[in-house]
């Protein structure tokens, strides 16, 4: 892959548009395909990407392709595909149809099986899985603000992808465990589910004891699943998984200066599964907690917190209101 191919978003949303954008301000020939909400957006506005860690560039869209129309991805060297997980298979087939057989197709979305839902659709094409650490706010008026810290990782490859990729402020690094990886970033968004049903920012919910221990609870239920399935997970921060359930119990001072120490958070940082009740999206909860439901369902394990938080989720994309702004031990007791 050369560094002056196009790079092409599939699914330019929150997390899409915020790479992409930095992608253009690393000097790099970017395609997005969005949809036309987005599109309109950015053509009044401009994008703008912005970071807790100070970076603000808006971007003319005269810099960048910008379409709903899928032939816009027939000049891709690389597909960076960021759909929710549930329209994976939707967007392979798009993929199939629009891109070139030789682009290199890389997974940047949330869960553990979208990388084989696209092998599956894309056979004979090369498929590399990924994972985003961070955190994007959609803001309006064409600004994406990522609001917590981390590296994007990428399967390690022979073309050395993530290393062509990286460009200054969003560095993509290589690795030899991308299933491990994804299964480390899927216990930690366990917690986007809670985020969602607070109705409160990530740092400040975080601080909270009480909600640090319903996070911790959901850990243990996903590490006890994981573990029945013969899977090692690698946690995408310097803090072992094992250790996460105690970490997470310990007293607001100690957390606190511990959490500082191993990422930043912006202080109005919220889940992606927040802003999707906000809009009254379906939300990725079936592959986050309804994948550790299901390992358990599998093994004959116990994962009740995990299933009552499936179920309040459920009923809060029903009731289409957003947040619904729940406390702790309304969440234990499921009302």
């Amino acid at each position: 892959m050369s560094s002056d191919r196009t790079i092409a978003i599939a699914g330019a949303g929150s997390i899409g548009c915020f790479v992409g954008g930095m992608l253009v301000a690393g000097g790099r020939d970017v395609a997005l395909l969005a949809r036309q909400r987005v599109i309109g957006e950015i053509e009044a506005n401009g994008l703008r990407p912005t970071s807790f860690e100070g970076f603000d560039q808006t971007i003319a869209a005269g810099r960048f392709a910008l379409s709903e129309r899928p032939s816009i991805l027939g000049d891709a060297a690389v597909v960076l595909v960021a759909v929710k997980s549930a329209d994976t298979a939707a967007m392979a087939d798009v993929i199939a149809r629009h891109a070139p057989p030789h682009c290199v197709v890389v997974s940047l979305q949330n869960g553990v099986g979208n990388t084989a839902v696209l092998r599956d659709r894309l056979p004979g094409r090369r498929v590399l899985g990924g994972m985003v650490p961070f955190n994007v706010i959609a803001l309006g008026n064409g600004r994406f603000h990522r609001a917590t810290s981390g590296d994007i990782v990428i399967e390690k490859d022979e073309a050395r992808t993530a290393e062509k990729l990286s460009v200054p402020g969003l560095n993509m690094r290589a690795t030899d465990d991308i299933d491990g990886v994804q299964w480390g970033k899927l216990l930690l968004n366990l917690n986007n589910a809670l985020n969602a049903l607070a109705d409160l920012p990530l740092r400040r919910q975080l601080a909270q004891r009480p909600w640090r221990t319903l996070f911790a609870d959901q850990v243990a239920e996903g590490l006890a699943a994981i573990r029945a399935e013969g899977i090692r997970a690698v946690s995408p921060t310097p803090i072992p998984l094992s250790w996460m359930p105690a970490l997470l119990r310990l007293p607001d001072p100690i957390f606190d200066a511990l959490l500082g120490r191993t990422m930043k958070i912006d202080p109005e940082a919220r889940s992606s599964m927040w802003e999707d009740l906000q809009r009254c999206r379906r939300t990725e909860v079936d592959y986050l907690q309804g994948v550790i439901t299901g390992i358990a369902e599998r093994r004959g394990l116990d994962a009740p917190l995990s299933r009552r938080i499936v179920e309040l989720i459920r009923k809060a994309e029903h009731e289409a209101k957003g947040s619904p702004g729940l406390a702790p031990q309304q969440i234990r007791d499921g009302n």
